[in-house]
């Protein structure tokens, strides 16, 4: 019978499903976890400070956006934010709690899991085989943290990897009381071939589509600093994670009368070929040829009616018109434009499958009446440029760490 290899805590040899799922759901030394649990608070603290340093931030810029989110009073802030204790109400652990991370953002299962782990939850995380980079730097800083950590945290939280096995899949579903998938759509159908437990439930967070958006006047408006800041962001969302992540921009809508849109999109290209140059950004070959044969691909169907590359690290698509908003990945590096005279001209060609729009240069005024237009129609983040693969304890519309709990109401 296949095995799990166990990734935290501590890289150790393999176990068998009966005794992973028995001691993870033990009761731990000094008791059972609850919410906010200070056990787990501490350590979460621990991990943040070893993941800020500059060391590892130098190697993995976006695992300081990780270090930042589990700092000591964030976690404190969000479990305030919870208001459990109010009269007749308190919070309570879901129970075992089993995630499936996608592959492709091989920082996104530390979120999940440590919201999960706050709420005082019991977790098992299935690390994908082909997580590599940032993924191992994660696991070696949670192991190193666990050296002053209470022996709770270890006997109450698992990271394993395992060959895709249905069996096990579908015993380690069986064992749950919620069940957290990330992944692409096929991904998440498959895994939920696995039946729940009537009393178990499930978060999932499958195929999501994003973009970004620059208002014309608010551009002009800018300052040369304030430009050169939104286009360092727009940056770090296009080239972080290869573009991949639900939340990466993919289409990048200029908002206002065309004429002067071609005047700010020659400055904002400008800025762009010459921020990538500044970071030495490079794709390799095999990337390269992806961005080709789909950018082009584009103009062969009449979606796109140019394209340019600068080098091998940036290519731009200007697209046929708003109903040809890209949705799919086009490779690292790949920005495709087109223009709207507003934003609720926008609003009409969003889709229930749109996640994030990332901008630049709006008023809340004008984005609070752009969400009134879009009428449910999708989007559940708008976020300012550079801020598209931060990470929130919102996401995807739920409020994870209330999720991850119940609801006990109490009588006298």
């Amino acid at each position: 019978m296949t095995t799990f290899s166990v990734k935290f805590p501590h890289f150790s040899a393999s176990i068998g499903l009966r005794d992973l799922v028995d001691e993870v759901g033990a009761e731990p030394p000094g008791g059972r976890l609850t919410v906010g649990d200070a056990r787990i608070r501490d350590f979460l603290a621990e991990f943040s400070r070893r993941l800020l340093r500059p060391d590892l931030a130098r190697r993995h810029p976006e695992l300081g956006s990780l270090g930042f989110f589990l700092r000591k009073g964030e976690l404190t802030r969000a479990v305030a934010r919870l208001g459990d204790g109010a009269a007749g109400r308190r919070r309570a652990p879901r129970g075992l709690v089993l995630h499936f991370p996608p592959a492709n953002v091989d920082t996104i299962f530390v979120y999940s899991w440590a919201l999960s782990a706050l709420a005082g939850n019991h977790n098992i995380v299935r690390i994908s085989q082909r997580s590599a980079g940032a993924a191992e730097a994660v696991l070696e800083a949670l192991n190193n943290a666990l050296a002053g950590a209470d022996p709770a945290v270890a006997q109450t939280q698992r990271m394993v990897t395992y060959p895709r096995d249905d069996d096990l899949t579908a015993a380690l579903t069986a064992a749950c009381d919620l069940r957290v998938l990330w992944g692409g759509d096929e991904s998440v159908t498959a895994l939920r071939r696995h039946p729940l437990r009537p009393l178990a439930r499930e978060l999932a967070f499958p195929d999501r589509s994003s973009f970004a958006a620059i208002s014309v006047e608010g551009w002009r408006a800018a300052s040369p600093h304030q430009r050169r800041t939104a286009v360092a962001g727009l940056a770090n969302d296009l080239f972080w994670f290869d573009q991949a992540a639900c939340s990466s921009p993919r289409t990048l809508c200029w908002v206002g009368d065309p004429d002067a849109v071609r005047a700010a999109r020659a400055e904002f290209t400008g800025l762009l070929a010459q921020e990538v140059a500044a970071r030495g950004q490079t794709v390799d070959p095999a990337m390269a040829m992806e961005k080709y044969v789909a950018t082009y691909g584009l103009a062969a169907t009449g979606a796109a009616t140019r394209v340019t590359f600068a080098g091998t690290a940036l290519a731009e698509v200007d697209l046929a018109g708003v109903a040809e908003l890209q949705r799919g990945w086009l490779g690292a590096g790949t920005v495709c434009h087109v223009t709207v005279p507003s934003l609720a001209e926008l609003a009409v060609a969003i889709r229930r499958k749109d996640q994030t729009l990332s901008h630049f240069g709006f008023a809340q005024a004008d984005l609070d009446d752009f969400v009134t237009a879009l009428a449910g129609r999708g989007l559940d983040r708008i976020v300012p440029f550079g801020q598209a693969l931060t990470f929130a304890g919102v996401w995807d519309g739920l409020d994870l760490l209330h999720e991850f709990t119940r609801i006990i109401t109490i009588a006298a």
